[in-house]
């Protein structure tokens, strides 16, 4: 994993991505990953991430998320 996150790190500097961006699209990507694993449980998702639902409800407005429960 460290290998192909370091490609992919190199990869973005090297198209000259800004921190901010990269950071925003890997919270997007992640955050949406664990979400949709959960079902669109915003309580399980908190857990699984490590947060407080609030933040995690705060981050999903914030990054513009669609919540969709199965």
């Amino acid at each position: 994993m460290h290998k192909l996150l370091d490609q992919l790190v190199t990869e973005m500097v090297t198209r000259g991505v800004h921190y901010v961006d990269a950071q925003r699209e890997f919270d997007k990507r992640f955050i949406s990953c664990v979400i949709d694993q959960s079902a669109g449980n915003l309580c399980k998702a908190a857990e699984v991430l490590g947060v407080h639902r609030n933040t995690l409800t705060r981050k999903v407005k914030q990054l513009k998320l669609r919540v969709r429960s199965v």
